[in-house]
């Protein structure tokens, strides 16, 4: 598979933490190439899913998916600010930076800074202190368990 997501050249260096996948999410990589099929216009966020589309798959993806690799990998979240006026989330795990989601800003991506941006928190209002968000994360995180876990 090619990769296109913000710090996939790196991503291989970063080992899973959490082996509830059968031992088959050992990287990003393994995660990225995993979510591809999974993330649906269900996981997308309300806002944004009259523009999801299989082409721009990780539109509106971006914290479930950060929060969701933190489960896995360790490491922190943070947050940049949108454009939108939103927050758009990224991983950092001992020192290597990837974005699984940074494809959905296009050619904006090489735009994007991850250095000097916040430490999110999961349970903040503007993550799972909204239950919509809380229930994409679980919808997402219960397929993936489907399709990899260890039952």
């Amino acid at each position: 598979m090619e990769y296109k997501f913000y710090g996939w050249q790196t991503a291989g260096n970063v080992k899973a933490k959490e082996n509830g996948y059968g031992g088959r999410i050992r990287t990003p990589l393994d995660l990225y190439d995993a979510l591809s099929d999974i993330w649906c216009g269900d996981t997308c966020a309300p806002r944004m899913r009259a523009e999801w589309s299989r082409e721009n798959r990780t539109l509106g993806q971006c914290s479930i998916t950060a929060f969701l690799a933190q489960d896995i990998f360790g490491g922190q979240v943070y947050g940049m600010p949108a454009d939108n006026g939103g927050v758009h989330c990224y991983n950092v795990v001992d020192g290597y930076i990837f974005d699984l989601t940074s494809e959905q800003f296009g050619e904006k991506a090489g735009d994007l800074c991850y250095e000097g941006n916040e430490l999110q928190d999961r349970e903040s209002p503007g993550h799972f202190g909204k239950e919509e968000k809380r229930r994409r994360y679980e919808y997402l995180k219960g397929e993936l368990y489907k399709k990899y876990g260890n039952s």
